[in-house]
């Protein structure tokens, strides 16, 4: 089988904004957008490869990069592995060097423009930050609200509510009012047996995962061929009329109410390669994985070990954040083997040490 290494960049600028390129008309998939890059010579090194593209393609100078996501398909005749790295340094002025349109965009705004579907999972890359926020279990609403401000001053920018012990009506209830307050601050995630509030992702357990795997159910198919688990065809909010401020999260179109579709960010809890595929089979933008260290929670209990989540990344077609004893000195060791960054509750949680032991990184 033939093998095909395309090295690829998301180039940042100093202000935030994300370099893209078109492909010529002429072009196989030519008037889509891109991120440049393009294919591995023989003997060359991944930084290598990817310094001459970006002198080649936009005339610049790479002086800082690392890993951002590893995408790899296989078809019968070759297999083709593209190799994302996140470009924050360079030198020069970044132009279209062979003739080809570029343009710095919002990372907000990748949405608007089309791509290749393979480019998806890098379009999520981009947009998605380095740290995955857990709330801590049995907090009340005051306290809440001193960690989430702490939070974002700190830059978390993506946050999941945790809150085992609430019924549906008051969980949607603390998490609507929660939103209300954070404006546009947060990317929120929810968990639940079926989507919740306009304005916020769904994480499903990997349970709920097993479940709509098994039904056949993929995002943006109506939850009626759905396990009973989603008894509601319709995505209607808790807080019934209310639509909450802030941005749309990355990756989130309209629900379709009138099918009972759902298109909303999806993100799945997963465990093994298994766990990996059926996230990708049922339209997970991102996902979880755990346990990668020993936790405070269960410190004797089997965790995958930095060999084997680098392992299981690799096999993974979207963004992921490693969960399970991390803490912010893990972050560029995660990001060296491919994960998109790191997600945790006592890790990430700011002030003091949480009561672990009661609660544990699990999601």
């Amino acid at each position: 089988m033939r093998r095909i290494h395309v090295m690829a960049a998301v180039i940042r600028r100093a202000d935030g904004c994300i370099l893209i390129a078109k492909r010529p008309d002429t072009a196989h998939q030519g008037g889509l957008w891109e991120f440049p890059g393009g294919k591995l010579e023989d003997g060359e090194s991944r930084l290598d490869g990817l310094a001459r593209e970006l002198l080649e393609e936009l005339g610049i100078h790479v002086t800082n990069a690392e890993p951002l996501i590893d995408i790899r398909h296989d078809y019968p005749d070759k297999s083709i592995r593209l190799d994302v790295w996140s470009v924050s340094a360079f030198s020069g002025e970044a132009h279209g060097a062979e003739g080809q349109q570029v343009r710095w965009v919002v990372p907000g705004d990748l949405g608007e423009y089309d791509f290749p579907a393979a480019n998806k999972p890098i379009v999520l890359a981009a947009t998605l930050p380095e740290r995955y926020l857990i709330t801590p279990d049995g907090l009340g609403a005051d306290d809440l609200v001193t960690g989430l401000d702490a939070a974002r001053a700190s830059g978390t920018r993506i946050v999941q509510l945790r809150q085992t012990g609430l019924g549906r009506k008051e969980y949607g209830q603390l998490a609507a009012s929660l939103m209300g307050r954070s404006g546009g601050d947060f990317i929120w995630m929810l968990k639940g047996e079926r989507p919740l509030l306009s304005g916020a992702g769904w994480h499903l357990t990997a349970r709920q995962l097993r479940a709509l795997h098994g039904a056949g159910w993929c995002k943006g198919e109506p939850f009626a061929t759905g396990p009973s688990l989603l008894p509601d065809a319709a995505p209607a909010d808790v807080i019934k009329g209310e639509r909450l401020p802030g941005r749309r999260p990355p990756g989130r179109r309209s629900p379709d109410r009138e099918v009972g579709c759902w298109n909303g960010l999806l993100a799945a809890s997963c465990h093994n390669a298994e766990e990996l595929q059926m996230a990708h089979q049922v339209g997970a933008d991102f996902v979880t994985l755990s346990p990668v260290l020993p936790t405070q929670s269960h410190p004797g209990a089997a965790h995958l070990g930095w060999e084997r989540a680098e392992e299981l990344i690799a096999q993974a077609a979207m963004p992921v954040y490693l969960l399970g004893g991390m803490t912010a000195d893990h972050l560029e060791k995660a990001r060296a083997i491919g994960a998109q960054g790191i997600a945790g509750i006592s890790g990430l949680w700011p002030g003091a040490v949480l009561a672990s032991s009661r609660n544990g990184d699990k999601a």
